[in-house]
């Protein structure tokens, strides 16, 4: 499980995140290769300063080690293009494009059901659920949120005789809170194929039977090359496994 590189030249990396790969390091990931011990490796990276809270204070040049140059993340099982910096100085001025929304995103999903209209957007609070600090959920008070959504196709899976609606879906964050896509479709009433957090055990186990993973992918990244400051957009491909999953459905 490696990630794939897209582009790369003296400022930045793009790459191709395999899903089942954690982004970051933490304590929960001592068992695990995450991308940004790939990344520290590939880039031959000087080890990171004592171990410390990133504040507004902390040195631009310890963050970027901190983080192993990984501007922004992607769920665990998420699949799809990210954007790391090769140097503190590209680093900050990458930061600050996604701090300014200056960053274009856009996912591909499989979701439950029948989604209409064919064009739309979701714009409501988000925050991590008090009772269950793993999930997050619409929450009054919750942070702003907003996702527009375009229909790409309608298929339908057979399972008992029953035939059930799905409809694959482009989504453009225009807003990054965690879990943002996966929450926004749950409350729509539309969960994302196999997410086992937000779809329900039940629905997730049957999903995992022909889609054996999260069906989400980032698609593309737009945004401005930090030195060039030239306009660049790359694309990761949908994988083989989501499309294998979308192949042996029937399209409605």
């Amino acid at each position: 499980m490696e990630p794939q590189v897209i582009f790369e030249d003296d400022d930045i990396l793009v790459i191709n995140k395999p899903a089942g790969m954690t982004v970051n390091k933490a304590d929960t990931t001592r068992n695990e290769k995450t991308l940004q011990e790939w990344v520290e490796e590939y880039l031959h990276l000087p080890p990171a300063p004592q171990k410390q809270s990133i504040t507004i204070d902390t040195d631009p040049r310890d963050v970027f080690l901190l983080r192993g140059g990984i501007v922004h993340r992607l769920d665990k099982e998420t699949s799809g293009v990210l954007i790391i910096a090769k140097n503190p100085e590209s680093f900050v001025e990458l930061q600050r494009q996604f701090k300014e929304r200056i960053v274009k995103k856009r996912y591909i999903a499989l979701a439950h059901g029948d989604v209409t209209p064919n064009e739309g957007e979701i714009n409501v609070p988000v925050g991590r659920l008090p009772w269950n600090r793993m999930r997050f959920g619409v929450l009054a008070g919750g942070r702003e949120s907003l996702t527009k959504y375009t229909v790409m196709e309608r298929y339908y899976h057979v399972a008992r005789g029953q035939k059930e609606l799905l409809t694959l879906l482009e989504l453009q964050p225009l807003t990054g809170r965690t879990h943002q896509i996966r929450v926004h479709l749950k409350y729509l009433g539309f969960p994302i194929v196999a997410d086992e957090l937000y779809a329900g055990r039940k629905q997730a186990r049957g999903d995992r039977t022909w889609c054996q993973r999260l069906f989400l992918h980032a698609n593309t990244i737009t945004f401005v090359h930090p030195v060039s400051k030239k306009e660049v957009q790359f694309t990761a491909q949908i994988t083989e496994d989501l499309q294998s999953a979308l192949d042996s459905l029937g399209k409605r």
